[in-house]
């Protein structure tokens, strides 16, 4: 049977090792019911709160509950908050968090509360969501009292008529923003102390039940939230340090808490120091009627420059700012705390008080940073301390981009695009050994496939988007985890949705191997001559960056096939792959630049086309490296972005030039002279160059140090080989370690002129190989000392 067939026979080949687990994980839909609030809207904006009163006689060793809502939620047990959610997921795959209630709990009465909220037209284009709900689940074996905590009738609830949006346009931003609208709070309409246990509720209406919630392997989903446990861990929550006041305009103030008098106005510019996303918290006392506003902003922007231009991040004099606001209307009650729903992200934030009529205390500020909870574990040290602040400022931009999933940024978007997470996956793995949140990224954008076979560009997402480079670029992620992780199970599940993909590009291959014309956003990478990103093509569709990819993504398939045992499958790769490369040369290499062009025209030149011919293995040896000396000192190509330099020092390192990769840092370094504290979308002098800044594909050094400099990459499966081939460069030593799913793998070494002396660890049943000066020397496990 061919490779690229969907049949069904095909198509279950792939699940043959799972079919008994999924037989097993069959379960009846819930007992707990949706539930949602009297006369509200189930799908326009709102926000929500429900309440549930239940007595104990004792106090249980553990009580595991599952809850979930569209769109989110924040639990509370006698006033304590104890869960947010749900993760991030798609109507077919609806994540529910499983929370131990226990600690919460107290012998006698007990409340648990909620408050939901559902962004409505507004709602960011990461979220899902069909309508407005709330459900929990109480254990099977749970004690009679306990019932009535489930979710259906008996439970109250109410709308809070305290909330409104504050919708952002692109201009208020200067730049695409999608993450939502600010949040708009009038005070004296909020029910303040909703969540703690004495509170009143019997104004509160009964909740509305709905359909019981199911599983999604549920015979009949009993409703359209299609239910799959969180895959992930609970975000991480830490407080960040005072904010420092910049600018004071209204009044002199240097620190909280100070107070504005009756009628009185003070603005001010708060500096966090760094960029962060976290939850600021202001409490306030007194002042009824005033209005606070709060605006957030990664950097503040030249005056009557042109436009987004940021000079340097840490000034704020000829500065002016730009950014989305929340604002906050004052009850004028003691110590209240106001708290947007979502988190935000900034380093500076504006703060303006209008007090009304009564004076208003503003008694302190907090902020709660918030991030996927990954820890760094890698080391790296070298006589160049500016390394260290590369490899620090780049991993801060990680952080930033990875919350229930991963983010091209915080800021504008929170999108989980296939192009940037394949970067962001690597750093993940290098810098903290955690493969959680890349196997979610991966399942979530298996998940998006539809009747095509490609994947969309962007999961999960609220309006379709495809970008079929990129369904190549997620066959790359399933390789990268196959070779970092050599987990079997995992990567048959994802057969049939890689060869899926495979079978769409199928469709559009020419008689020579190349692809035709492809439909949707032919998006490769910003570059200023190619206009929306899209590489050049000719009218029949060829074009040598899709066709190098495709060639890469050819000799993926077939080591995932081999992996999977499909030796017939695996060879047809290679035939599709021997075809395109034997066809290479004679359409696109031009002899009078020794270069290869972007379509058969020879009208145009990239580095991304050198660079991905070598990746692809279209030249190797002497030939490859001058090729690629040739791409990096040629300035007529078109140059690669922040993230395809990725790519590009990958094929110099591969053409023998990883010497090289030091002095290609160049822009990384002008970052850190510009006083910023993570890296930008963009390049100076690319367009629309000053949007983000924060994009985790432009922080691939903190893969390259560790691949290139140290030299450490897997050479088999789940990383049971190790090459360590070091590229000093100018530097006299360097040192590192990083993660390895059997511990640790650390390399040191000292070079003396052209001689280099190392020590390298590899963990117990880890072998590798050492690679200098065109000699490779075996490694063992344990420490292995080469002079």
């Amino acid at each position: 049977m061919p490779v690229w067939s969907t049949s069904r026979r095909t198509f279950l080949s792939g699940l043959a090792l799972l079919s008994a687990p999924w037989a097993r994980a069959q379960s009846p839909r819930w007992q707990a019911r949706w539930i949602s609030v009297a006369g509200a809207s189930a799908f326009e904006y709102g926000v929500y709160h429900f309440r549930r009163t239940f007595s104990l006689s004792a106090l249980p060793t553990h009580f595991p509950v599952r809850v979930s809502a569209d769109q989110r939620y924040e639990l509370y047990v006698n006033g304590r908050r104890v869960a947010r959610g749900p993760a991030r997921g798609d109507l077919n795959h609806w994540r529910f968090e499983t929370v131990d209630l226990a600690p919460y709990l107290q012998a006698g009465r007990n409340v648990a509360a909620a408050v939901v909220w559902n962004f409505g037209r507004h709602t960011p284009e990461a979220q899902q969501t069909y309508q407005t709900g709330f459900v929990l689940e109480i254990p099977a074996d749970a004690p009679q009292e306990a019932l009535p905590l489930r979710t259906g009738p008996g439970w109250k609830a109410w709308t809070n008529p305290a909330y409104s949006p504050l919708p952002v346009t692109f201009q208020q931003v200067r730049g695409y923003f999608v993450v939502g609208p600010g949040d708009r709070v009038e005070g004296v309409r909020y029910p303040w102390g909703w969540e703690q246990p004495g509170f009143d509720d019997t104004g509160w209406s009964e909740a509305v039940a709905g359909p019981n919630a199911g599983m999604r392997d549920a015979t009949d989903s009993p409703s359209r939230w299609m239910l799959v446990p969180r895959p992930i861990p609970a975000m991480e929550e830490a407080q960040e340090p005072p904010l420092k006041i910049r600018v004071s305009e209204g009044a002199t103030v240097s620190a909280m808490p100070f107070t504005v008098p009756a009628g009185g106005r003070v603005r001010l510019i708060l500096d966090q120091g760094q960029l962060t996303t976290a939850y600021p918290e202001l409490s306030v006392s007194g002042g009824k009627g005033t209005l606070v506003r709060l605006g957030y902003a990664e950097s503040l922007f030249e005056k009557g420059a042109r436009r987004g231009d940021k000079g340097n991040r840490g000034e704020v004099e000829g500065k002016e700012f730009i950014g989305y606001y929340d604002e906050f209307v004052l009850e004028g009650g003691q110590r209240r705390t106001y708290r947007p729903l979502w988190w935000r992200t900034f380093r500076f934030i504006e703060m303006t008080v209008q007090a009304a009529s009564e004076p208003v205390s503003l008694e302190g500020m907090t902020q709660t940073f918030t991030a996927y909870p990954f820890d760094r574990k890698a080391k790296f040290s070298s006589p160049d301390p500016e390394l260290d602040r590369i490899l620090d400022v780049g991993w801060r931009t990680a952080r930033l981009c990875a919350h229930e999933t991963y983010e091209d940024c915080p800021y504008y978007e929170q999108l989980q695009y296939v192009g940037d997470t394949r970067v962001q996956a690597l750093i993940s793995l290098y810098m903290s050994g955690d493969d959680r949140l890349m196997r979610n990224a991966i399942e979530l954008v298996n998940d998006s496939r539809t009747a095509e076979g490609a994947t969309m560009s962007r999961a999960p997402t609220k309006l379709q988007q495809y970008i079929p480079a990129f369904s190549m670029w997620w066959i790359a992620m399933v390789h990268d985890h196959w070779m970092h992780r050599g987990d079997r199970d995992f990567l048959v599940s994802l057969l049939p949705g890689v060869r899926s993909v495979m079978g769409f590009f199928a469709r559009y291959r020419k008689s020579n191997g190349g692809l035709h014309f492809l439909p949707w956003w032919r998006y490769f990478d910003w570059v200023n001559q190619w206009p929306r990103g899209e590489a050049p093509a000719m009218a029949d569709g060829s074009s040598a960056p899709f066709d190098l990819l495709l060639l890469m993504t050819l000799d993926w398939c077939r080591d995932l096939e081999l992996a999977a045992g499909s030796a017939a499958r695996a060879a047809e790769c290679d035939q599709w792959a021997d075809q395109l490369r034997s066809a290479l040369p004679a359409l696109y290499w031009d002899e009078g630049r020794n270069l290869f062009a972007d379509t058969p025209e020879r009208k145009s030149f990239s580095q991304h086309t050198q660079s991905l011919a070598v990746l692809a293995g279209a030249v190797s040896g002497n030939q490859a490296r001058e090729l690629m000396e040739r791409t990096v000192a040629d300035p007529g190509l078109a140059r690669c972005s922040f993230w395809f330099r990725f790519y590009l020092h990958a094929a110099m390192e591969r053409a023998g030039l990883g010497d090289r990769y030091l002095e290609m840092l160049a822009d990384w370094r002008g970052m850190l002279a510009k006083g910023m504290t993570t890296w930008a979308e963009r390049a100076d002098g690319s367009a629309n160059a000053s949007r983000s800044d924060c994009h985790a594909w432009s922080a691939s050094p903190n893969i390259d140090l560790f691949r290139i400099v140290l030299g450490i990459e897997p050479m088999a499966p789940g990383f049971a080989h190790v090459r360590v081939k070091p590229h000093p460069g100018p530097l006299a030593r360097a040192s590192g370690s990083l993660p390895h799913p059997k511990g640790e793998v650390a390399v040191q070494w000292v070079r003396e002129g052209e001689r280099l002396r190392a020590d390298v660890q590899l963990p117990e049943g880890v072998t590798g190989e050492f690679e200098w000066a065109g000699r490779v020397t075996p490694l063992r496990s344990g420490r292995n000392v080469l002079a």
